[in-house]
């Protein structure tokens, strides 16, 4: 009894000892240039935490994988195994900011036993985290555990959950303004989605986003225990759905977020942390996570700009037919598009037979629409529900490719449960098997989907310009807040282009004639700032022959890019930023209702002088918004330019070497 008694006591300490030595397994990983410092525990739970020259920036923070049955993927984990490798590659970038990524970081994986582990890298400038699995079969997703603790209750600009869709939460448009509170402060009512922006003071920023999130929920963020950090939610599987008006709704939810296959990669948990603000202009990261292009012939996809009907309602003047929908406008629309070598028009909602997309309405004929836009190079792009798209698209998708339609305005996905981000993978790979574009509208933010189906143009996810249609916020500072945090995830279809353009005290909503908060120049400064390679131009035709010159540097701006510099801002206050095209590049500024001076440093360009066509904000502009000077200078690099812009101005140039 003694010797058992012995036996029992060496195998009790020997598996102390184990347990012991798992719970002190660490690991560390610096960034490329040393800055940045991440470190891993692996015991009782999986933590990670982050340095930044010295300066903790995420406190250690749990992360698990919680699946069917109870397993908990990271709790007590032991470890098989663990590899630090670095990467340093380019990653040739397709319709995007610029034509070339630079991919450089530091690598940790870790496997664990049952089956999964977790990879790390670490960037100059960025951290992120994945798991994965290596199982046979189905694996459920019961829940995941991310959290991001912070050291302090800092600010942050945080963009809530809001319109729930039926009442029914989880079922939003991802359109908000930030909300700008400590973290402690965070509403007990909602949630908040990504990207988020948290400022840990000294002028260092932090966003939190992820990426490469396919078959899976998105991730939202609520307040954790510790009250001053974030934890992620997720929306349970959708169960049964009924429609509701526009929308698809779910009326039953799983006690899962996820049921997905045994051998798959995660989701990218990411943050960014940046000392200058305007770093946050010119971020690659979603681009960098995202999995490579699956198509193997793009020739075919073309980016360009859009003449967009519904902003407008349509109000075209001096012509003899009667503006709507019919197929009398869009031929006004194509005439419009053509004459100003615009690539594409829409034409948006209405023009079907309701609920069947392969039926237009009596007034639209939709194949003469399309054979006039190819007489004169413009193509058409269709609107559709996701919910239409959904039951049609097997039927419509040849039939549009027969016809020639260029592509589709997906619109009221409204969720982001793991049914739906699938359904964006499986239009977006059966639309490239039909030749057609696609353009995500009422969806969730991008992250990296465009990179992998290349033939996904455009993303909303944002409160864009259709909202000063019938709501009077404050839309400037929006608008330069939205380069630092939103568009860091990827294409922003913000809709731009107004030429109604409304100083703070005369703006009011106007549905059908609406006009835009802030000055032209705010407006043209736009589509230099503001990334999608779908750009729109938001106003009627008729305004816009009426404001040629300023449609004139509007269509000359590219909505893709060979290089891109971020030259000044700060999140909420204005921001400024140049890209190149080719030999000529174009540069933007953009101010909240705050006046302000810039100085543009012009050391960005190449060697020779250049010709520079800018738009400025006008005298008045701070009583007549509309008020402009456009101006032609010579600049070179060695020059430095002082500007001014009006509340809610902006500026605009186009720069060009005659002699290259």
């Amino acid at each position: 009894m003694k010797q058992v008694h012995f036996k029992l006591v060496c195998v009790f300490l020997l598996s102390s000892s184990l347990l012991a030595a798992q719970k002190i397994r660490s690991f560390e990983v610096k960034s490329p240039d040393g800055n940045i410092i991440l470190k891993v525990e692996a015991g009782a739970k999986l933590l990670w935490s982050v340095h930044h020259k010295g300066e903790q920036i995420i406190l250690p923070s749990p992360i698990s994988l919680q699946s069917e049955g109870g397993e908990i993927l990271g709790d007590n984990a032991v470890i098989r195994s663990a590899k630090q490798e670095s990467f340093n590659d380019k990653i040739m970038a397709i319709n995007y900011k610029k034509a070339i990524i630079p991919d450089h970081y530091n690598q940790l994986r870790i496997n664990f036993r049952n089956d999964f582990g977790v990879i790390f890298r670490v960037y100059d400038d960025a951290v992120a985290y994945r798991f994965f699995t290596n199982r046979k079969g189905e694996l459920t997703i019961r829940n995941e555990e991310a959290n991001f603790n912070f050291t302090n209750d800092h600010k942050g600009f945080i963009p809530y959950m809001w319109d729930y869709r039926d009442g029914k939460i989880f079922n939003c448009s991802f359109e908000s303004l930030y909300t700008e509170h400590n973290i402690s402060q965070f509403r007990k009512d909602s949630l908040a989605f990504l990207p988020l922006l948290v400022d840990i003071g000294n002028g260092k920023k932090v966003v939190i986003l992820e990426a490469d999130l396919e078959d899976y929920p998105g991730m939202f963020l609520n307040i954790n225990q510790t009250g001053k950090g974030f934890m992620g939610v997720y929306a349970p599987y959708p169960l049964e759905e009924k429609v509701t008006g526009i929308n698809y709704i779910p009326v039953k939810r799983a006690e899962y977020i996820a049921r997905t296959t045994g051998t798959r990669n995660f989701p990218w948990r990411v943050i960014v942390i940046s000392e200058h603000d305007k770093d946050l202009l010119n971020q690659d990261i979603v681009q960098k996570l995202a999995s490579p292009s699956r198509l193997d012939d793009i020739s075919w996809i073309e980016p360009g700009q859009v003449s967009w009907d519904w902003w407008n309602a349509m109000n075209i003047s001096h012509v003899d037919f009667r503006a709507g929908m019919n197929t009398a406008t869009y031929k006004y629309f194509i005439d419009f598009a053509s004459s100003n070598r615009i690539r594409y028009i829409i034409i948006d909602g209405g023009w079907s037979q309701r609920n069947d997309l392969s039926k237009a309405i009596p007034a639209i004929n939709l194949s003469e629409i399309i054979e006039y836009g190819k007489q004169r190079s413009v193509g058409v792009i269709l609107w559709a529900s996701w919910y239409n798209i959904l039951q049609q698209m097997d039927t419509v998708f040849p039939l549009y490719e027969k016809m020639g339609v260029k592509g589709l305005k997906i619109d009221f996905v409204d969720r982001d449960d793991q049914k739906a981000v699938a359904s964006t993978y499986e239009i977006a790979r059966n639309a490239a098997d039909h030749h057609l574009l696609v353009d995500y509208h009422g969806v969730f933010k991008p992250t990296g989907l465009q990179r992998t189906y290349p033939n996904v143009v455009g993303y909303e996810g944002v409160k864009g310009m259709e909202n000063v249609k019938w709501a009077n916020e404050d839309v400037p500072r929006y608008d330069v807040s939205l380069p630092f945090i939103r568009m860091m995830a990827g294409p922003m279809d913000y809709t731009p282009g107004a030429m109604r353009n409304s100083n703070r005290a005369n703006f009011r909503p106007i549905n059908s004639n609406p006009m835009s908060q802030g000055t032209r120049c705010h407006q043209l400064a736009m589509y230099v700032i503001f990334e999608v390679s779908f750009q729109m131009l938001s106003d009627n035709p008729t305004i816009y022959m009426r404001e040629q010159e300023s449609t004139d540097f509007i269509t000359k701006v590219p909505v893709t890019f060979d290089e891109t510099v971020a030259l000044d801002g700060k999140v909420g206050e204005y921001a400024a930023l140049a890209r190149r095209k080719g030999n000529t590049w174009y540069a933007g500024a953009m101010t909240s209702w705050t006046p302000r001076e810039l100085e543009i440093d012009f050391s960005f360009l190449g060697e020779g002088n250049y010709e520079a066509v800018i738009f400025r904000d006008g005298i008045n502009a701070d009583r007549d918004a509309t008020d402009y000077v456009r101006e032609v200078i010579k600049i070179s690099a060695n020059d430095k330019l002082k500007i001014r812009l009006s509340p809610g101005g902006g500026w605009a140039a186009r720069l060009f070497n005659p002699e290259k």
